[in-house]
């Protein structure tokens, strides 16, 4: 062998040309040359046997298999649920926000109109009122045939011209000085008292009543033309036959029907009514008094039916029925009156209101047998808005001060925008009659709004002494205790929020 070590080899593996330099002859540089390894220990040269050259391994990051692994994973999962179906929802489970639809929420129907009635009870006109006597002389006369009758409603006003609308029933007649002015038991009082309740507020006077036939005939036309030079309306007498026994009225875009009844003592042999059981109160002129007898009934309903059929072919949209009935000093109602509030509310009446008894009675929500979605508001009697029937003149026929008693009631109705009216709410103001001497030295008669929010108010807001303010608070007591059941099933089956007056005082 011609050395220890083999000579170097090319990249192809093969020996050097013999041209190249000899160990220890200088080298000529070749381009990019590589460094040079250490030289390892040659092997025994195999003879006749070309020598592979080695390759090189690299060795590879272990993160490159790493995300081999994720990216293999992700298209596997891919697959699978490209190739899954999509699960119908189950209709027995309870559907949620998430599987809805949007859908748009229904609404309910906009409130676009109010209307508020408040109703008084009778003006029972007793001649202690405005008598001239200078032994009773009353505060409503003047002097010289002069009457003003406005302290009976001082107090009351703010609550009445608050209301959209005002009723009270007018237990006289205005006959006319050509008549002597009395008191019971035939009625006849100054002209002046229509000048007052106009200008208390009120819009109409009720005028069927067991009085209104009180100065005859005659007197009761009168009455009627007194009442409407005031432009007041009235209702439940007529001028004529030919009149219309009911009206419809339009209290802020609602149209409200109303009629006026008032029951007869009986009948004369020729069908004509007695009122109140004497010679002057027997109505001889057909059609001019709404009246009905509890032996007759059902000529009664026939006539409500077809005045309702009236009132809504003109257009109304609630029906009110004022009705004189009961029987007096009595502080709950009677069968009758119960068996004709049922049969009114099942012909479709949405409010009755009720007078004559002379004290409060009871308030119910009536629901119809006929039609169980309907029902009607019920006051069986407002009481008395002023009198002289107290305790101390009543004491065998009312000694508990009840005939002191009434009540301003108010129903509000309320229009959609669907064009349905109902009854939204009913309130009512228990009120006392206080009779007093004035500083002038005349007996005076107010009616007071007792007003529960205002009872720390009561004594000044009236100029009470301790003792009326005692008769004030006894007079709230025995009125809330008459009505208060029915009041709260009223408000709660209607909706009304609880507490407040029904018309605010301006």
């Amino acid at each position: 062998m011609p050395g220890k070590f083999e000579a170097p080899r090319n990249r192809s593996g093969a020996q050097r040309p013999s041209g190249q330099p000899q160990q220890g002859q200088p080298r000529r540089p070749a381009p990019q040359e590589q460094p040079q390894r250490p030289r390892q220990p040659a092997q025994p040269a195999q003879p006749n046997r070309t020598r592979r050259p080695r390759r090189r391994t690299r060795r590879l990051n272990p993160l490159f298999f790493i995300g081999i692994g994720v990216l293999l994973l992700s298209m596997v999962l891919a697959l699978t649920m490209c190739g899954k179906k999509e699960p119908k929802p189950d209709k027995n489970l309870p559907t949620t926000a998430a599987t809805q639809q949007t859908e748009p929420l229904p609404t309910e129907p906009e409130v676009v109109a109010k209307a508020t009635v408040i109703s008084q009870g009778d003006l029972l006109m007793h001649s202690y009122l405005f008598t001239s006597n200078p032994k009773y002389p009353a505060a409503a006369y003047l002097g010289e045939e002069n009457y003003n009758f406005d302290s009976i409603f001082r107090y009351i006003q703010p609550y009445v011209t608050a209301a959209d609308y005002g009723v009270a029933n007018l237990e006289t007649t205005f006959g006319g000085s050509g008549k002597p002015y009395s008191g019971n038991p035939l009625f006849n009082c100054p002209d002046a008292l229509a000048d007052s309740v106009a200008k208390a507020g009120f819009d109409m006077l009720l005028t069927a009543n067991n009085h209104c036939h009180d100065t005859g005939t005659d007197g009761l036309k009168r009455t009627l033309e007194q009442v409407r030079a005031r432009n007041l309306a009235t209702l439940g007498t007529q001028l004529n036959d030919t009149e219309k026994k009911y009206t419809v009225v339009d209290v802020n875009g609602i149209r409200i029907g109303m009629v006026c009844y008032t029951y007869a003592g009986g009948l004369e042999a020729d069908g004509s009514p007695n009122l109140n059981l004497s010679e002057a109160t027997v109505v001889r002129e057909t059609g001019i008094v709404n009246f009905f007898t509890e032996g007759k009934l059902d000529a009664f309903y026939a006539q409500i039916q077809t005045q309702l059929d009236a009132m809504r072919a003109e257009g109304a949209e609630a029906t009110m029925v004022y009705i004189h009935w009961g029987q007096e000093y009595q502080t709950t109602e009677n069968a009758t009156q119960r068996t004709m509030a049922q049969k009114l509310c099942d012909m479709g009446v949405d409010v009755i209101i009720g007078g004559h008894p002379h004290v409060v009675q009871p308030m119910d929500l009536l629901t119809s047998t006929t039609d169980p979605a309907h029902r009607t508001v019920c006051i069986y009697s407002l009481g008395n808005a002023v009198s002289n029937q107290r305790k101390e003149e009543l004491k065998q026929s009312c000694p508990t001060g009840h005939s002191e008693d009434g009540v301003l009631f108010s129903v509000t109705f309320e229009k959609n925008s669907e064009g349905v009216v109902s009854v939204a709410d009913v309130q009512v103001i228990p009120t006392w009659v206080n009779k007093f001497t004035n500083g002038d030295g005349k007996v005076e008669y107010n009616i007071l709004p007792l007003e529960d929010s205002q009872r720390q108010q009561w004594k000044n807001q009236f100029s009470l002494t301790d003792s009326q303010l005692t008769a004030c608070q006894e007079s709230y007591q025995r009125t809330m205790a008459i009505l208060s059941q029915g009041l709260e099933k009223c408000r709660t089956q209607l909706g009304s929020p609880s507490g407040g007056a029904v018309a605010e005082a301006a």
